[in-house]
């Protein structure tokens, strides 16, 4: 059995914040993680035509409206028909003290994800169950997906599963989420009129869900059915109960916004007196940005995760695929704000994060993964191959004092004596780390689209995963990365570390 305290002692000691060699730079020996994956698997790519076409609602619920809460509670209505528990509680067999993995956006089902696998497996031995927060599968959340990209990667880790959908879960429609997590039939189909509103035009494009292949999915199950893994949770939100803390899910649909009774129910939960950490499929601080999510009727989440009465002490979103911490200051206490969406899918850069002030939270308290200079140095060797244009590339010491001189922070890791020249700073304004002339917006653009259609499948691929390990004192939040490289495998490195007290 790992020693977590041990595993974590040595992950510190090899981690990107001590060497280029931790960040995963010489990658001498692959991972064992290729040999986990179904053989003949194609690469998931956003560069594909079909796959944007499939993931089409996104943007028609931005324009049109988002339809999720009403659906949502179509579904809601049908499991407490079916005999859910109307508080959507789920006990948890665990004593005082416990420990959980939490992952985020994993689902592209190729190389990025089952990188994460090896070293998820290791440090989460002993854990007593697992949550994933947003986006399941992808591009659209289908049924028909998830053997490859849930059942196949996680068939090892011996604890039951839980999860909050995300956008792409619900391009079709909640389906397949509602068939694997809550054993749900499907709903019936609504068909309406073409009318000429927004609503009537959303529908007109809206793509439809795809009906599940029950035997696949049979076959499918049996990768984790052992009694250990079996999971069956009420509904897409939660609220997983133990003696001394509360897990409360919350699923924020395609935009964001949480439907009227869920809202309802949100803060009902929320007057356990009991300590709470919040599971959201978006964050609500990231990139220097404050998004509180909006609850239908008034108010938004972190109305009531600030609200003192409500003892929430940490809120982990999915959505954005990489790892920041925010502490922000809440009073007299310190309520723990982390982006935890870097388990599987592409990776979104950190060089475009300006430096942070949001919430006021100081520069040198935030924390992210990869580093800013890993994340640029990384974008500018796949765009000088890429561009054929050599004077692109900038090395990881270069890229980190770079960063460190634009954000005016001291350099995360030691580096050697560097000489910045006009050549890396033009390198770093085409890669939107460094301004251009006239304040052209180049870091959102790179964050909101290039980072999406610059995936890759060979090492270093900077996924991360948590470790959350609770006592009746204090919750422990772990950051493990996940290189690709055997020996960050063997030893994940810890990429920071937060300790919360309860009492």
């Amino acid at each position: 059995m790992v020693d977590v305290k041990r595993a974590a002692e040595r992950g510190r000691e090899v981690s990107s914040r001590i060497s280029e060699e931790g960040a995963g730079w010489d990658c001498v020996e692959i991972g064992e993680f290729a040999r986990l994956r179904p053989p003949g698997a194609e690469s998931f790519s956003w560069l594909n035509p079909r796959t944007l076409w499939r993931s089409r609602n996104e943007i028609l619920a931005a324009l049109f409206g988002d339809p999720s809460g009403q659906v949502r509670t179509r579904w809601t209505a049908a499991q407490r028909a079916r005999g859910a528990d109307l508080s959507l509680r789920i006990p948890l067999e665990v004593g005082e003290e416990f420990s959980f993995l939490l992952l985020g956006d994993t689902g592209e089902g190729d190389a990025s994800q089952y990188a994460v696998v090896p070293g998820m497996l290791r440090i989460g031995e002993s854990t007593d169950f697992a949550v994933i927060a947003s986006d399941v599968v992808y591009p659209t959340g289908a049924g028909d997906e998830y053997d490859d990209k849930f059942f196949r990667p996680y068939q090892d880790y011996r604890a039951p599963i839980y999860a909050i959908p995300g956008n792409h879960d619900w391009y079709d429609g909640l389906g397949g989420f509602m068939r694997v997590f809550c054993d749900a039939p499907a709903l019936e189909a609504r068909r309406e009129g073409f009318r000429l509103s927004p609503s009537g035009l959303r529908g007109l494009l809206w793509r439809r869900p795809e009906p599940i292949d029950e035997e696949r999915l049979a076959r499918a199950r049996e990768r984790r059915s052992a009694p250990e893994q079996r999971a069956v949770q009420p509904g897409p939100y939660w609220v997983l109960e133990a003696p001394g803390l509360l897990i409360v899910g919350v699923d924020t649909g395609i935009t964001g916004t949480i439907d009227r009774e869920q809202a309802d129910w949100l803060r009902q939960v929320s007057l356990d007196p009991r300590p709470k950490v919040l599971v959201t499929g978006k964050p609500i601080y990231v990139r220097n940005e404050y998004k509180p999510s909006k609850l239908e009727g008034g108010g938004t989440i972190d109305d009531i995760v600030t609200d003192p009465r409500h003892n929430y002490v940490a809120a982990i979103g999915g959505d954005v695929h990489n790892y920041q911490r925010f502490p922000v200051e809440v009073g007299d206490r310190t309520i723990q704000y982390v982006v935890a969406g870097g388990s599987g899918a592409f990776t979104h850069a950190t060089h475009t994060i300006p430096r942070v002030t949001v919430g006021g939270v100081h520069e040198d308290d935030y924390k992210c993964y990869p580093l800013r200079g890993d994340s640029l140095s990384f974008y500018s060797k796949l765009y000088s191959e890429r561009l054929r244009m050599r004077w692109l590339y900038l090395t990881p010491d270069e890229a980190v004092c770079l960063m460190s001189q634009r954000i005016g922070n001291t350099p995360p890791r030691p580096i050697g004596g560097v000489r910045i020249t006009r050549r890396m700073r033009w390198a770093a304004r085409l890669l939107g780390s460094w301004p251009l002339p006239l304040r052209l917006p180049v870091g959102k653009v790179f964050h909101r689209y290039l980072s999406e259609l610059s995936d890759w499948d060979t090492p270093p691929f900077f996924k991360s995963f948590l470790h959350v390990s609770v006592t009746p004192q204090a919750l422990r939040i772990r950051c493990f990365a996940a290189t690709g490289c055997l020996p960050q495998e063997i030893e994940p490195p810890l990429e920071d570390e937060v300790l919360i007290p309860l009492a």
